[in-house]
């Protein structure tokens, strides 16, 4: 059975969405209501996915959001707001969201959307673990499940962005990883902060590279990155 986190200050939608959600979705659903509560129900639980009203009191859903991002970069967050302006949409998708419904709503749509998100989710995690996880690139074995490059008995730790990166451009060997691709994939956010964040550990990537000199990541302009091995 799938949890859900549902954040709503209105206790009367609150419940109804919860014994809606439980009852036709077969979902476990722990209700809180507002921010502050929420995000303690999550730190001290296990959830599938949230949905988080905009507007609560102590600690409104698109700050929740953020600081549900600096703990958990995958988990899908749904955003709901009676507040329908492109501006709140566009924060929400920038926050890490996986989608915005805007109030009032019809029940059985919410559910759509959740099961949509939920499939989405369970694919690109299959898709995921069949992805490899042991890759040599030149001289170096790299494996990314313990984060650590090895090259003539020396072994250097990365750190998790390091190592999601280092394998996208491993995955793609002497192909272009592109910035969009890399930064969606890793931050979930093309925007231009993450994007100065990918290219400080692309330098200490490459600085880990620099005992092979048959390997190297190159630039490819308007495009991306390369990792090239001869």
């Amino acid at each position: 059975m799938k949890k859900i986190l549902l954040v709503e200050d209105d206790p009367n939608l609150g419940m109804l969405l919860q014994d809606y959600l439980q009852l036709k979705g077969k979902f476990e659903v722990v209700l809180c209501t507002d921010g502050e509560e929420g995000l303690h129900a999550f730190t001290k639980g296990n959830y599938d996915l949230l949905i988080l009203d905009v507007m609560m009191p102590k600690k409104d859903g698109f700050t929740l959001g953020k600081d549900v991002r600096k703990i958990n970069s995958h988990i899908p967050i749904i955003f709901a707001t009676a507040k329908g302006m492109i501006e709140d949409k566009t924060q929400a998708y920038t926050l890490g969201g996986d989608d915005y419904i805007t109030k009032p709503f019809r029940i059985e749509e919410l559910l759509l959307r959740i099961n949509a998100l939920l499939k989405r989710t369970e694919n690109a995690e299959k898709k995921e673990e069949q992805q490899p996880t042991q890759f040599t690139v030149g001289n170096y074995t790299f494996d990314y499940t313990t984060q650590i490059i090895s090259i003539n008995g020396t072994q250097q730790k990365l750190s998790t962005k390091e190592a999601e990166l280092l394998r996208l451009l491993c995955i793609k060997k002497n192909e272009v990883l592109t910035r969009e691709e890399a930064l969606l994939h890793i931050w979930h956010d093309d925007n231009y902060f993450n994007g100065r964040s990918m290219d400080v550990f692309l330098s200490k990537i490459r600085k880990y590279l620099k005992d092979d000199p048959s390997v190297e990541i190159i630039n490819v302009h308007g495009r991306g990155y390369k990792l090239l091995v001869n």
